[in-house]
């Protein structure tokens, strides 16, 4: 058994393992690489270290882009076997991948205007809408804790791990060379008491274990706290008649912020609009909407109660471009939840560059932001940035409120690798997350006990 590590390598995007199990080929993710455009094309463009069309199965462990972004040019480059993930995976990863299709043809149209001007030739998408739509037929949702033979050595089983709706982690137990072998990967790994979702599931230790260490270093503001800071931020822009502008992925984070608001307006009287302006995050949350199974407690007592978590009188869903453009000539305060989260893409821009210079505003950053994105330069407190090449002095006032993260911080992981046997583990390998995270979260576990731990670097191939 071999494994190569090609994606999310001290760094935290393009998540893609690549296992061979005696002749059976599996991709574990199949995530863009996100970063610098010209870094951007070279990494996701090609894959150098397997043939597509060898693959047997691609198993994906949940459906955010730097997991699944890469599927369609995958399947354009002669993969053809199954899609392996959860149901809500799949209804969610469908509406992904076409949004992501449909990024790739604007981007390359604007990339392509400039191109022109230079006389330069023109650059195709990395992948179109249409090779999204080709990926669809491939995909096959399971239910967790179902447990299917991809052959008669291998068999698949889900668990919860807590992250988004969907999100699973994988188990593979292998037989290989006589040996019996449990294969983990967590994929991203949840919080304990995130809103909407049920907690991450405890699981048998394996022998085998590839984890994220996203936030190796780091301790994350006490979920607690979060609903004060929301509530001081309506007050502050209630006082200065401003607008909140929040940055949120379509897909979890606006969720939460939804369910999060609508206990506050339950307890507080409150008459401040939300306007969600992501024609994406609507999509998305259509499908948390019917897909209530893997609710928590404290969710599902909406629908016990006959109310929608993901609806209320405040919340208002804007779809078209000119709704969209509206919203900068509101006078009221408001707050506006908008896509991209890291604040790279899509409406967010806009908002951004009609508020950032005005100090009754804020901009309330919730979410993870990879370096060299516009959201890092925010949350770390630049006073001028560039939004569609011009500079912009930040005015407004930016609050960093990253309790909210789905991503277990360094304490819920090291309590998390608790629950196994140290000596069961004959590997443990490290990824999806930026240098010094993983460096500090290795030395952390080497301290409680913990063994054979690997940081792989792209293309470092392990022999199991």
């Amino acid at each position: 058994m071999q494994i190569t590590f090609i994606g999310a390598t001290k760094t935290v995007t393009g998540s893609m393992h690549y296992l061979q199990v005696n002749k059976t080929k599996i991709l574990l993710d199949c995530g863009l690489y996100q970063g610098k455009r010209k870094d951007y094309y070279e990494v996701n463009s090609g894959f150098e270290y397997f043939d597509p069309s060898e693959i047997d199965y691609l198993i994906v462990s949940h459906s955010h882009i730097d997991h699944i972004g890469n599927i369609p040019n995958l399947v354009k480059q002669g993969f053809s076997g199954e899609i392996i993930c959860t149901n809500p995976t799949k209804n969610l990863g469908k509406v992904m991948l076409l949004d992501s299709g449909h990024i790739q043809e604007k981007d390359v149209e604007f990339v392509n205007k400039k191109r022109r001007k230079k006389g330069e030739p023109p650059i195709e998408p990395l992948y179109t809408q249409k090779d999204a739509e080709n990926t669809f037929p491939l995909f096959k949702g399971i239910n967790l804790y179902e447990t299917i033979e991809l052959n008669e050595n291998i068999q698949l089983t889900f668990f919860n791990a807590g992250h988004i709706l969907g999100s699973a982690i994988t188990q593979l137990k292998i037989k290989s060379n006589g040996q019996s072998i449990n294969f983990t990967f967590t994929g991203d790994l949840g919080r304990p008491n995130l809103p909407i979702i049920k907690d991450p599931d405890v699981i048998e230790t394996p022998d085998i274990l590839i984890s994220e260490a996203t936030y190796g270093s780091r301790i994350h503001q006490p979920i607690t706290d979060t609903k004060q800071v929301l509530i001081d931020r309506i007050l502050y822009a209630l006082d200065h008649k401003g607008k909140i502008i929040i940055p949120a992925f379509s897909e979890s984070r606006t969720q939460q912020l939804i369910l999060l608001f609508h206990e506050i307006f339950d307890t507080y009287n409150f008459q401040i609009p939300i306007y969600i302006d992501s024609p994406l995050a609507t999509a998305i949350t259509k499908i948390y909407q019917n897909h209530t199974e893997e609710y928590d407690e404290e969710t599902y007592q909406y629908i016990k109660e006959g109310k929608n978590p993901f609806q209320f009188e405040f919340v208002h869903f804007t779809e078209s471009v000119e709704e969209s453009k509206a919203l900068n000539d509101l006078k009221e305060p408001a707050i506006i939840i908008s896509a991209s989260g890291m604040c790279e893409t899509g409406r967010i821009l806009h908002h951004l560059a009609n508020n950032i210079e005005n100090p009754r505003n804020q901009i309330l950053i919730v979410g993870y932001n990879a370096q060299h994105t516009l959201g890092r330069r925010i949350a770390d407190g630049e006073k001028i940035v560039k939004i569609f090449g011009e500079e912009y002095k930040v005015k407004a006032k930016v609050t960093v409120l990253d309790s909210l993260s789905a991503h277990a911080d360094q304490r819920e992981l090291l309590d998390y690798f608790q629950n196994f046997e140290k000596q069961k583990l004959e590997k443990i390998f490290l990824v999806h997350g930026e240098e010094n995270e993983l460096q500090t979260f290795a030395s952390l576990l080497k301290q409680k006990g913990f063994k054979h731990i690997n940081i792989p670097e792209r293309g470092n191939v392990f022999e199991i």
